[in-house]
């Protein structure tokens, strides 16, 4: 064989080499890349953050606990995953079995967190790129409460809640908030955090409250009952109407000369109690004024008295409508 020959056999023995090395190379690159088991979990935790959460079921590899579903997808989800930022991937370990542990760190509201992945080789393409795919496992679940209320909202969601309580399935890692913004009843936000399917999350407890504005409908129709309840015992003449309030004496009172006035109008606290609202004893001060007559001396004198009294209502909210219905003892 010439040198010539030799020459260009060796120039092909070399290229070859080479080919196959870069072959090799590129192998490598995509398997630590498009191929990596890290991509998965990027696709995943991209699915989160779009709201898709068909998507991110179906790479999940999840199955959904018997649950509410309402933040599995759109705005819920994308609510969830919205605050999730600086996500920085680890190094794949291995578990054995064709599996390996993908580690992501990343910060929610400014609070670092940790999330494991378990994924498994489930294939290859090309006879060189290795497929990976999750582990799969059930959803965790989010339990939340409410006190004497049938609806809460939860991330920006109104969410059905059978007697003050749900259960929601959840993606992970998240962020849910459960709140309730009522027109008479509210209860302040409140935040759970997820990082992981076997970290689940304490239970959201929503501790209503009755709002300002139902505190003051409240109030004004007791205004409006003590006034009236005045004005009736003023019309009658009457020392002991049929009001919280009332007086008793010896002496005669004239007729036309009694006036009866609230003088400290009850403070109303409303609070739950057996599964309703119940508004607490209403407590204030009213003052009678006549001119009496004391039947043994015969002296006239000009009556002004305050006499605490006290009494109970009971409370019915239907819609937008509220009703006071007093109880009264005497």
């Amino acid at each position: 064989m010439s040198q010539a020959l030799v020459r260009i056999a060796a120039g092909w023995l070399m290229g070859l080499m080479l080919a196959v090395a870069g072959a090799v190379v590129a192998i490598n690159l995509v398997n630590n890349s498009l191929a990596s088991p890290q991509q998965p979990v990027r696709e995943y935790l991209d699915a989160l953050q779009k709201g898709e959460g068909g998507k991110a079921l179906g790479l999940l590899h999840a199955t959904v606990p018997q649950s509410n579903p309402a933040m599995l997808d759109g705005a819920a989800l994308k609510t969830a995953a919205a605050r999730i930022s600086g996500v920085k991937f680890g190094d794949a370990e291995d578990r054995g079995g064709n599996q390996v542990m993908v580690p992501i760190d990343y910060s929610i509201n400014g609070t670092q967190l940790h999330t494991e992945f378990l994924l498994q080789r489930s294939g290859t393409q090309w006879l060189f790129f290795h497929d990976w795919s999750f582990v799969p496992a059930e959803l965790p679940t989010l339990n939340v409460t409410v006190v004497n209320s049938n609806q809460a909202t939860l991330n920006g969601v109104p969410v059905n809640m059978p007697n003050g309580r749900n259960t929601f399935a959840v993606f992970y890692p998240g962020e849910y908030e459960a709140s309730l913004n009522g027109q008479f009843f509210a209860a302040p936000a409140t935040r759970a955090t997820l990082a992981g399917r076997d970290n689940p999350p304490a239970p959201l407890n929503l501790l209503t409250q009755a709002t300002d504005g139902l505190k003051d409908a409240v109030g004004a129709k007791v205004k409006q009952f003590l006034d009236d309840c005045a004005d009736q015992a003023d019309k009658k003449q009457q020392l002991q109407p049929d009001c919280p309030f009332y007086h008793t004496t010896n002496n005669r009172v004239a007729d036309g000369t009694i006036d009866w006035s609230i003088t400290d109008y009850p403070v109303v606290k409303i609070e739950p109690f057996g599964g309703r609202w119940v508004v607490a004893p209403l407590d204030g001060k009213a003052r009678i004024k006549a001119r009496q007559t004391d039947l043994f001396t015969g002296a006239v004198t000009e009556l002004n008295a305050v006499h605490d009294f006290s009494f109970t209502t009971r409370l019915d909210i239907d819609g937008d409508t509220v009703k006071l219905t007093p109880q009264l003892s005497n």
